[in-house]
């Protein structure tokens, strides 16, 4: 089943911190059991890769009801039921969730403050359909959506500049991305080796290292997206490389490859790296070739050693 949202781990949080002080970890798996949670949800990442979205949620059912004075935190990473979180439980209740602790003054308080600070980042994450509803999301999902969804933007705009501009752009672009990933040793090293052969079914050539120890030859085919590159493209520079004497190639295209072509790349003696449009633009976001930082924000959390420090 799908993992929980956090308002839906509300009441779970509150009942296994009733028993006594626990810990985020400890009722992610009391609640996973409780669900049903196989090993693969019990393990699945935020889209950042940085922490489990089962902690997350839990953590975030725990930070809200803490808010909403129901949850107490008697020491650093451990969590307790308070005396109102008792009383709520003790009235047996379906589902506690935002609209529940709202009925709380403290809780409606804080959330409307932290709401209004947040209200910019949330309209961005309701044009994006990855999470949902900023109600069902935490916070940290909703970042994660909102980056995710400009990204994807981001290289789908990338693959139509360079489809806008001439062949010998994307010439340029792919020696620009080379060096960046420090291959050719310099810019005008690689500028001079790339397009320089123009026969054999060999769009150029590149130094794998500075020294210039072994070189890799580079086949180049600008299509609009749903126009594949099929094994024939791929077979007639695989034909080249042996003419050549070559054992390593990159084919570089603006679109896909056809199963069959990677698949015949898989199977070959030379290695044939196969980079499509999707893998070609998130190389050059990586490596900052074409894009440049727009804005960077910081985003902090306690620092748990400073105020375990003892005097």
């Amino acid at each position: 089943m799908p993992i929980p949202d956090y308002q839906t781990l509300m009441l779970p949080v509150l009942k296994a911190s009733a028993g006594g002080e626990t810990t985020v970890p400890t009722a992610a798996n009391e609640i996973a059991d409780q669900f049903g949670l196989t090993e693969i949800e019990r393990n699945e990442l935020l889209p950042s890769g940085r922490q489990r979205l089962l902690h997350n949620r839990v953590h975030w059912a725990k930070f809200y009801l803490t808010k909403a004075g129901l949850i107490d935190i008697p020491q650093r990473g451990r969590f307790v039921s308070s005396g109102a979180g008792r009383a709520m439980l003790s009235t047996n209740p379906a589902r506690i969730d935002l609209d529940a602790l709202l009925a709380i003054p403290q809780f409606s308080e804080f959330y409307h403050d932290s709401r209004r600070d947040r209200t910019s980042s949330q309209q961005a994450v309701t044009a994006s359909s990855s999470v949902g509803p900023a109600s069902v999301a935490t916070p940290e999902e909703q970042i994660d959506a909102a980056y995710m969804a400009l990204g994807s933007a981001l290289r789908s705009d990338l693959l139509q500049r360079i489809l806008q501009n001439p062949p010998a752009f994307f010439e340029a672009t792919i020696v620009k991305l080379l060096v960046a990933m420090d291959y050719g040793g310099s810019h005008k090293n690689a500028a001079e080796q790339l397009g320089r052969t123009g026969d054999g079914g060999v769009d150029g050539v590149i130094s794998e290292d500075r020294l210039g120890l072994d070189r890799v030859y580079v086949q180049a085919k600008r299509y609009r997206e749903g126009l594949a590159v099929g094994r024939p493209d791929v077979q007639a520079f695989v034909g080249s490389l042996v003419g050549l004497g070559a054992s390593k190639g990159v084919f570089v295209t603006t679109s896909s490859f056809s199963a069959q072509a990677v698949e015949f790349a898989r199977h070959l003696a030379q290695r044939i790296v196969l980079i499509d449009g999707q893998q070609l633009a998130d190389l050059m976001v990586e490596h900052n070739v074409g894009v440049r930082v727009d804005r960077s924000i910081d985003f902090k959390r306690i620092d748990e050693d400073f105020f375990s420090e003892e005097e």
